[in-house]
């Protein structure tokens, strides 16, 4: 027989928060309680708690991750959506039209798309949601966050992941390229966590971290409706580099910085004429 929500709670809360905070868990407590609240049983506590303090990120363990509000799945392996990312959301929902045509590239778990669907959604002009990504796991992944609101994702490098019968090249107002920014380099400095469960096609940004927003920026221009505008995260030290290949790929771009969310926005507009 199941453990009783209430008794686990009741009795186990203080060893699980032992538990992890011997394990280097800084938010212990709330981890705890999210743990608790996921298990059906003891056992199912215990092996949760387990792979936890083995250093699987909770997302991965819980099965799900909370962004903009929303609870988006996120499986084994894929890119786990970072809070700082909710800021990007908050910048395309202030340009995106009712109606808009929205994609998601290099998706992950598809929640930036899910996130700006959600929040301009209406039944008489629902947003048209597409995604993808070059990771098998994580299209699976997004499939399952996109389809309730409609949504197509598909596997595949960049654009020519997305098909010819979509018809998207010049129709699409929000570009949402949430690409990897880390440079090679860099990526043992990454937090275990990031390094060791998440794809490292998802953190891998080249020499300089800016190899994929290049190749992305060289087409944007092609893809975008007119008046259209493709949003990137970046860091502070890549940002006149970033407005750069913005520029180089014909989009008058800005940036958009906020020190509540540690975050860094490219935006890139399509010339209207």
């Amino acid at each position: 027989m199941s453990d009783s929500p209430v008794f686990l709670t009741s009795t186990a809360f203080p060893s699980v928060v032992e538990r992890l905070r011997a394990a280097g868990c800084v938010f212990a407590e709330d981890e705890a309680r999210l743990l608790l609240d996921a298990a059906a049983s003891r056992e199912d506590l215990d092996a949760m708690v387990a792979r936890r303090v083995g250093g699987l990120p909770l997302e991965h363990v819980l099965g799900w991750a909370r962004f903009c509000g929303l609870r988006i799945a996120v499986d084994p392996g894929v890119f786990v959506p970072r809070p700082r990312t909710e800021f990007l959301v908050q910048q395309a929902a202030a340009l995106a039209p009712p109606g808009a045509v929205v994609v998601d590239l290099c998706c992950g778990s598809g929640a930036l798309g899910v996130a700006l669907a959600r929040r301009l959604g209406a039944p008489e002009r629902p947003v048209e949601l597409h995604a993808a990504d070059i990771d098998p796991a994580a299209v699976a992944c997004a499939r399952r966050n996109v389809a309730p609101l409609g949504g197509q994702a598909y596997e595949g490098d960049l654009f020519t992941a997305l098909p010819p019968a979509a018809s998207l090249q010049g129709r699409i107002d929000v570009l949402l390229a949430n690409v990897p920014y880390v440079p090679t380099d860099d990526l043992p400095l990454l937090p275990a966590e990031a390094r060791e469960h998440e794809a490292l096609v998802a953190l891998d940004g080249g020499a300089d971290g800016l190899a994929v927003l290049r190749r992305v920026t060289a087409e944007a221009a092609t893809w975008l409706a007119p008046g259209g505008a493709m949003l990137v995260e970046t860091s502070e030290h890549q940002r006149d580099a970033a407005l750069a290949a913005f520029a180089s790929g014909g989009l008058v771009a800005e940036l958009a910085t906020s020190d509540e969310y540690w975050s860094t926005v490219v935006i890139g507009r399509r010339r209207t004429a």
